[in-house]
């Protein structure tokens, strides 16, 4: 990386955390900014999977951690928020976990409900309320949390998921009020029809994934790889005038 790209791209001295990390877009992300010189840590679920990030940010001379934790439990989150001490404060907030219960609304329940706003909602406030001020107070600070686009539209039985989503592109607008003043940006990502573990069910479908790519402008659907730039762009220090934004990386899905 010529000096030019590094003062712009280069997170080298920073600590990311991403939950989610282990699979899907989180991992991406996770990948890439540890390429661009983060010292990741990874909050996943599962240890096995997070060793296999690790194992390849090692590959490319990366720095990685895990902290195993179920997002949906407010305790969960308090220990993550403790043991990343260890780490350092994160610099770098990536909001990547989510759960995705989507039965018709008539039949969602209040499980279904409780745990869905707890990992996807609730998660994302809890660990902005620890690091974010945090942030504010050393004058630097990225916060990205990834969203979707039931969001802003209804589709797919919604139900939860979307209201969970939508509430966190609220909540990422009000983060970055709050913090963006003291140089903390604070932005949403919006992915389209992904292939991801969390998506599997629907590219079990060819006639969906077909209808799917067949809406976007590119003419495909979204792979995780396609996250990773618009990770490194929005922790750098060339999205500094980027706060209380929802990107969209859909190849153009939400635009048809």
């Amino acid at each position: 990386m010529s000096a030019y790209l590094e003062s712009l791209f280069g997170l080298s001295g920073r600590t990311a955390m991403v939950t989610g990390g282990s699979s899907g877009i989180g991992r991406a992300m996770a990948v890439a900014l540890g390429r661009a010189g983060a010292r990741v840590v990874l909050v996943a679920r599962r240890p096995e999977p997070m060793a296999e990030v690790i194992e390849e940010l090692r590959g490319f001379g990366a720095e990685g951690h895990a902290i195993s934790a179920d997002l949906a439990d407010r305790a969960a989150v308090a220990r993550v928020v403790e043991q990343s001490a260890r780490y350092g404060s994160p610099d770098v907030l990536v909001n990547s976990a989510a759960v995705n219960r989507r039965p018709p609304l008539g039949e969602l329940t209040e499980d279904d409900w409780d745990v869905t706003l707890a990992a996807n909602l609730t998660a994302p406030f809890l660990l902005g309320q620890a690091f974010g001020p945090r942030m504010a107070g050393r004058g630097w600070g990225r916060i990205i949390n990834v969203v979707s686009q039931q969001a802003f539209r209804a589709y797919g039985n919604s139900g939860a998921y979307g209201a969970s989503k939508a509430g966190l592109v609220g909540l990422t607008r009000s983060q970055a009020e709050a913090w963006s003043a003291h140089g903390v940006c604070c932005n949403a990502i919006a992915p389209g029809v992904v292939h991801t573990p969390l998506t599997e069910p629907v590219f079990a479908d060819p006639a969906t994934v077909a209808k799917h790519a067949a809406r976007t402008m590119i003419g495909r659907n979204g792979v995780p790889a396609d996250f990773a730039a618009t990770a490194v762009y929005l922790a750098s220090d060339a999205a500094v005038a980027v706060t209380g934004q929802t990107l969209f990386v859909d190849g153009g899905y939400s635009a048809s």
